[in-house]
């Protein structure tokens, strides 16, 4: 018999009543380290006051109005992201997935738009996780993700990540943009590395084509600046963003330039919860603590601690690990032991992480990890690995 939540997760046996920082409680009372903040969602960790009291307030006052009318705390959300970023304008979605569809559509009407129907295609990478909608799934094209699914929806073209002669051969006369995370997630806390993401910066602009990057997981603070690609010193043409932007609370975007979003006219997209009043006053709280430079530096400083002791671990522990990898607070635990052994592990030592491709468990830790927080936190993965040893 069919439960009545669709079987569609495998779940840990934990059920989670309350949070209070890095730290979650379970229903019988066990307290467990969280180095997984929602996969990279709680950047200001569990009930962060300044989030609870914003949330709290908008509630009080307005939840929804849809997008039929000007919503004022969109308005102030928006304003700052331009303000932080390069983009001229934002598109206010529910989740990552949605923010991928919106950018798959206004990549492809900027061509229609300048005359050119037929350049649709869009370059992506082996081992990317774009959302689990018909254009994420087919933009990341592995199997695990499309199987069962098609037809998928046609024009994505997939090349081995860091390949860059298959990336130069991949262009043609059809294709219109190339998408990458600047950190994938999902396949294993892979950054690509300043001079590649610099390098398909000069390829997308030599080519006329446009550059989509995806900082759902990597982006808001996560690697130390407010946005991933900021450490190479370049910009894309678009963005989607998601996870930490909303601290908790579901809101994602889009942003783009003034350029790039020309095709996308009034009746072009739309969305009726996107933006809302609850969601962007959140947005709002999150910007506040995140977009500047004391937090972004205190953001390097625990990960420039947690990474010092990962490395001390792999190397106690040599039978269980390889290495460390990624950026920020965006780490990733290469495994010789089967990572699910690791995550497992964990559990049992009360400290949550998330399995990753390419055998990786990933730390994803609140942006506020203290630096006890962060010690407590190498005990427990050093006693987890133990277990596995």
């Amino acid at each position: 018999m069919i439960p009545s939540i669709l079987p569609t997760y495998n779940r840990a046996p934990l059920n989670f009543v309350k949070g209070e920082g890095s730290w979650l409680i379970e229903e019988k009372g066990d307290r467990y380290l969280d180095l997984a903040a929602g996969i990279a969602v709680n950047s200001l960790g569990h009930a962060h006051p300044k989030l609870v009291d914003a949330l709290t307030q908008q509630a009080q006052a307005l939840w929804h109005t849809s997008n039929l009318y000007g919503i004022p705390k969109q308005q102030e959300l928006a304003d700052r992201l331009v303000a932080h970023t390069f983009a001229d304008t934002v598109f206010f979605t529910n989740s990552g997935t949605e923010s991928c569809e919106l950018a798959v559509k206004m990549a492809r009407k900027y061509f229609f738009e300048k005359g050119a129907p037929d350049k649709v295609d869009i370059i992506a990478f082996e081992g990317s996780f774009h959302g689990r909608s018909s254009a994420g799934i087919a933009a990341a094209g592995s199997e695990k993700m499309t199987k069962g699914f098609g037809p998928l929806l046609p024009g994505f073209h997939h090349v081995p990540f860091g390949d860059h002669d298959a990336l130069h051969a991949a262009i043609t006369d059809q294709t219109a943009a190339v998408i990458i995370e600047p950190v994938q997630g999902e396949g294993g806390i892979r950054p690509v590395p300043d001079h590649c993401l610099k390098g398909l910066r000069d390829l997308c602009d030599a080519h006329g084509i446009l550059l989509i990057f995806d900082e759902v997981q990597c982006g808001v603070g996560r690697t130390g600046k407010l946005f991933a690609h900021e450490w190479a010193g370049i910009a894309p043409d678009i963005m989607m963003v998601a996870k930490g932007i909303g601290g908790g609370f579901p809101i994602g975007c889009v942003l783009a330039t003034e350029d790039a979003a020309s095709g996308m006219t009034a009746g072009s997209h739309g969305s009726t919860y996107g933006g809302n009043p609850l969601g962007c006053a959140v947005g709002c709280a999150v910007m506040d603590e995140i977009a500047n430079d004391a937090f972004l530096q205190q953001v390097n400083d625990r990960a420039n601690q947690l990474r010092q002791g990962l490395e001390g671990l792999v190397a106690s522990h040599p039978d269980v690990f390889e290495g460390v990898q990624g950026r920020g607070l965006m780490l990733g635990l290469k495994c010789k032991a089967a990572n699910t052994d690791v995550v497992a592990a964990g559990y049992a030592n009360h400290v949550l992480t998330v399995p990753a491709g390419d055998n990786v468990v990933r730390l994803l830790p609140a942006l506020t990890l203290t630096p006890e927080d962060a010690s407590e936190a190498l005990k427990r993965l050093d006693a987890a690995a133990s277990q596995i040893s």
